[in-house]
């Protein structure tokens, strides 16, 4: 299975977006801060997942980003396939080619692991994985450095000036 950085960066920005949903909307830069995700990388994901319906965009002060559709609606796998991201075991990408232009002898048996897993993840809601008790603990840890990074910044701009 090919599940590159690209499928894993954008459910942990769809994860952190949902976490932080009740107070508004969400900036890229605060999800960027949180998660060590650079804001251009997550400019292009949020395009797709807003092109596909995931995610809706505020304008003007205090804008950001919001979920489109309740958190309990929305599946790791929709937004996997939102980001154009592959759920294939095959190495032929599923064309049948993969030993001298016909199926190998496995094929179908790595096709069925692709498929397994897309249903696994389809089963798997973001209100599911925020519920999970280490998932919260981790948010807090995060939302705590964070909080305190700014901390030290507005210090050392006050002790500047």
């Amino acid at each position: 299975m090919r599940l590159t950085t690209k499928g894993r960066y954008a459910v942990t920005a769809m994860l952190d977006l949902a976490i932080h949903a009740q107070s508004g909307p969400v900036s890229l830069s605060d999800i960027s801060g949180r998660q060590g995700i650079s804001l251009s990388y997550l400019e292009q994901l949020f395009s797709k997942l807003r092109r596909n319906g995931l995610v809706a965009s505020v304008r003007g002060p205090g804008g950001g980003y919001r979920l489109s559709r309740n958190d309990d609606e929305i599946h790791v796998a929709e937004i996997i396939d939102a980001v154009n991201e592959s759920m294939d075991a095959t190495k032929c990408n599923r064309q049948g080619d993969c030993q001298n232009g016909d199926a190998c002898l496995t094929h179908h048996l790595w096709i069925d692991l692709s498929d397994q897993i897309h249903a696994f993840l389809r089963g798997i809601t973001l209100k599911s994985l925020i519920e999970r008790e280490e998932v919260r603990q981790i948010a807090d840890r995060q939302d705590e450095s964070s909080a305190n990074r700014i901390d030290a910044i507005l210090n050392e701009e006050v002790a500047l000036a």
